[in-house]
């Protein structure tokens, strides 16, 4: 008998495409439950233990933006990955807000689906790192307790500001950070739309970490969106 890859819950309201990813997935070796809306993947969440939830924005009645903040409320860690239509900034922006780990457009390709899904289930089953560990993503090490960052045994010295960006992006390392998130934890709830100083900021430590910063290995940019530290 073949091991699951892990359970899946799949809400979408468009029943010929939700049916052809739990055929799809399930053919991966994927456990599949599907809800064409909100109001059901709610019910099902309180019944049964997922490893990811993937999400349909745009549904009748409950649309995933709310759906996605009532499962966070009950469940921190559950993953939820957003689907999004092409090209929808404000979409992709919304989700992150309301508290989804990831979001993916339509029309997706399955294997970018797939390889979401598994980088998802991976951080739900890591195990939990003391908040005063080292972090440890390819050549970086960033030491919270002595606020001293590393690459290659080499430290490179940051401004606090700098420290407390890149430890965040670590923190969520794989998962896009909204400008505004990162502008409301470094300067304060009224700078959420200084973009430019976000910019500057990013540019300044592209500099000092990144081997070429016009190619970046661990500060990626996420379109319109904000940033992403690579995985570990």
């Amino acid at each position: 008998m073949s091991v699951s890859q892990g359970r899946l819950l799949i809400t979408e309201d468009d029943s010929s495409l939700r049916r052809a990813l739990k055929t799809t997935l399930q053919a991966l070796g994927f456990d599949v439950d599907e809800a064409p809306d909100g109001e059901s993947a709610l019910v099902l969440v309180h019944q049964n233990q997922y490893d990811t939830v993937l999400l349909d924005i745009n549904m009748p009645g409950i649309d995933g933006l709310e759906t996605c903040v009532r499962i966070r409320r009950g469940f921190t860690r559950l993953p939820i990955l957003m689907l999004t239509v092409r090209d929808s900034e404000d979409d992709k922006v919304n989700a992150l807000d309301a508290g989804a780990d990831d979001y993916i457009t339509k029309p997706f390709q399955i294997r970018e689906l797939i390889a979401r899904i598994r980088t998802a289930i991976r951080r739900l089953h890591a195990p939990g790192i003391p908040t005063d560990a080292p972090l440890t993503i390819g050549e970086i090490i960033l030491d919270p307790v002595r606020h001293r960052l590393f690459k290659n045994g080499v430290e490179i010295k940051l401004t606090p500001r700098e420290f407390s960006a890149t430890q965040f992006l670590m923190e969520n390392a794989g998962r896009p950070v909204t400008h505004a998130r990162l502008l409301t934890l470094l300067w304060g709830s009224g700078y959420g739309d200084e973009r430019e100083y976000l910019r500057v900021l990013i540019s300044t430590l592209r500099k000092k970490v990144e081997s070429d910063p016009t190619k970046p290995e661990y500060l990626l940019t996420e379109s319109y969106i904000g940033y992403r530290f690579r995985e570990a």
